[in-house]
């Protein structure tokens, strides 16, 4: 047993915690029922929250109820059938290999369902925006397009430019002066 099956086995652990994160995230029946079990009257969980083990839980709460989990199987397994998972390195490290990628699995599963309500969520708004954005290119692109009305002869190398005759100008006191500032 190689790393080979170390990434088959955090390959699928990927996918197992995906579609554990999914279910519980479409309905949470099973916490609900041990809730209802564990706690009193008071202490149990309004009809309205969609709390599960794994769905909206923090990282402790979420790794505890893996790994507590696959040790369970990990036992049944041990007692139940040939294979040995805690007697050989192997089963130890396909045990840990697939807690960390149902881990890993429920927060792609977490990040992919957030960003689809919030895509749903804004589906009008980009496409509005994406249409702003493409007549403010039009726009630009217009701008920067050379105008071919109005185009400017330059002279003619025969032609002399008529000059100006000079004006005298006053300077800067003799305008104070003439204002009477000075």
């Amino acid at each position: 047993m190689g790393l080979g099956i170390d990434i088959i086995i955090f390959v699928s652990a990927i996918l197992v915690g995906i579609f554990i994160y999914w279910r519980e995230s479409n309905g949470n029946g099973a916490y609900r029922f041990i809730n209802k079990i564990m706690n009193s009257k008071e202490l149990q969980m309004s009809d309205d929250n969609p709390k599960g083990f794994i769905y909206k839980q923090p990282f402790i709460p979420r790794l505890l109820f893996v790994v507590i989990s696959l040790l369970i199987i990990g036992l049944i397994l041990q007692f139940l059938t040939p294979i040995k998972v805690f007697t050989n390195f192997y089963g130890l490290s396909g045990l840990a290999t697939f807690a960390t990628g149902t881990i890993i699995g429920t927060y792609l599963a977490s990040f992919v369902i957030k960003s689809s309500k919030v895509i749903e969520e804004k589906s009008d708004s980009l496409g509005d925006l994406v249409t702003d954005a493409v007549e403010k290119g039009k726009d630009l692109i217009e701008d920067l397009k050379p105008d071919t009305d109005k185009i400017v002869e330059e002279p003619k190398e025969d032609m002399q430019p008529e000059t100006e005759p000079e004006v005298e100008k006053k300077s800067a006191r003799d305008r104070l002066k003439d204002k009477g500032l000075m």
